[in-house]
């Protein structure tokens, strides 16, 4: 399977161009969208700009979504994975936004993650990829404990725009896809082995 994974369009049509134009290089199998679709809303947006996406679609919000932008998303034609897991072509996706402690315990009491897992979230993970401009790390420490639990064989976030890149622990990668700086996502093709492709503008 073949993933273009992006985040941070925050309400951009320009951004969204270059994710469309990046579908149109690469077609990809499905598209991921790492939160932050829009500049606190509105859901009419969010459901715009998904709807543009010609390839199926799984999505979760962001920090600076509104509560209402879920309501876009599922309007839209794109799937909803915030707190769920769905399985796509034999790979479980479960997605989180990163930001509420309610959502990342309520997928750690339910036990939705294990090795075969693709962790889609909006917040880095503490520690990988989430290095703002000052050095410090801006990721979630909750998430990181979540990701060191159950060991997903690949993390897709974004959130951090600094630090757009991918990062190996253990069995575990780290996929910061952010386009709010410098990237245009990433490229990620999962077979027997996962090969991750970054996107530069």
């Amino acid at each position: 399977m073949k993933i273009l994974a992006t985040a941070d369009i925050h309400g951009s049509q320009f951004r969204l161009n270059i994710l469309l134009k990046n579908i149109e290089k690469y077609s990809p199998d499905l598209a991921i969208i790492c939160g932050d679709i829009t500049q606190f809303g509105p859901a009419e947006l969010a459901k715009n700009f998904l709807d543009q996406i010609p390839i199926e679609t799984l999505a979760v919000t962001g920090n600076i979504d509104t509560k209402e932008v879920i309501t876009g998303i599922d309007k839209s034609k794109a799937t909803n994975i915030e707190a769920k897991r769905v399985v796509k072509k034999g790979i479980p996706f479960v997605g989180l936004n990163g930001v509420e402690i309610e959502q990342i315990e309520f997928i750690d009491d339910k036990k939705l993650i294990d090795e075969k897992t693709i962790l889609v979230t909006h917040v880095p993970p503490y520690g990988f990829q989430d290095r703002v401009f000052i050095g410090m790390h801006g990721g979630n420490k909750e998430l990181r404990e979540l990701v060191d639990k159950y060991k997903p064989r690949l993390v897709l976030c974004g959130h951090i725009h600094e630090d757009p890149g991918f990062t190996k622990n253990k069995n575990t990668i780290i996929v910061n896809c952010s386009m709010g700086k410098r990237g245009e996502g990433a490229l990620i093709d999962i077979g027997k082995e996962i090969h991750i492709k970054m996107l530069d503008e």
